[in-house]
């Protein structure tokens, strides 16, 4: 499970695996045929060590968000000197002001990488400003906006058409801007906003050791 850039088949595959659906991979319905693991003996039960439990709770994150394990790694040790609140915490907070997030998750790209793919094309404005970079954050009170090219873009249309969430988050305020839309961050978003099941304790315990 070492790529980021994925087709239909290998998103499902990673969501099979893992066993929940992560929204920011794309198409919804990995499950829905085959709530199980990939391969012929994926009905059969396996004994899964405490190691690779922990190991799959924290490729959840990984793989929704579309971020490198270095990248992730790296966020780990920044989030644990924050000490105003647990660094798992910090760690989701971080990865949902991300810019690209913000993107997918105001229904504006069918998926966290096509919401990536719009910034770096130059469809998507920062407080007026046209950014490129997908891992800018957006804080509260700023204001991102979608270029008339980003408009009209197979993305958007795609995710205005079939949003891959039914609802925006409470943290975000997504309003007509003219023919398009706007999206303001209007407080900052909390950890219980990561949209698929996740259980918190088996991430910290998988990088306990990381400093």
């Amino acid at each position: 499970m070492s790529k980021i850039t994925m087709g239909k088949r290998s998103s499902f595959k990673i969501q099979r695996r893992l066993g929940v659906e992560l929204p920011g991979l794309g198409k919804a319905g990995a499950l829905e045929r085959r709530p199980y693991g990939p391969g012929m003996h994926g009905m059969k039960r396996k004994k899964i060590s405490d190691y690779t439990i922990r190991l799959m709770e924290k490729q959840k994150v990984r793989f929704h968000y579309g971020v490198r394990e270095g990248q992730l790694r790296n966020l780990v040790i920044k989030c644990k000197k924050d000490k105003a609140r647990s660094w798992v915490d910090s760690l989701v907070v971080t990865l949902e002001s991300r810019i690209d997030n913000v993107v997918f998750r105001s229904n504006w790209a069918p998926s966290i990488a096509a919401a990536r793919q719009m910034v770096s094309h130059g469809h998507i404005k920062l407080n007026g400003v046209k950014t490129d970079i997908a891992s800018a954050t957006v804080h509260t009170g700023d204001v991102i906006e979608i270029s008339d090219k980003g408009a009209k873009s197979g993305n958007y249309l795609q995710a205005k058409a079939r949003p891959r969430l039914s609802a925006v988050p409470a943290f975000l305020k997504v309003e007509a801007a003219g023919e398009k839309e706007k999206a303001t961050m209007i407080s900052a978003p909390l950890a219980e906003d990561i949209p698929f099941a996740f259980e918190k304790r088996l991430v910290i315990e998988y990088y306990w050791k990381l400093k």
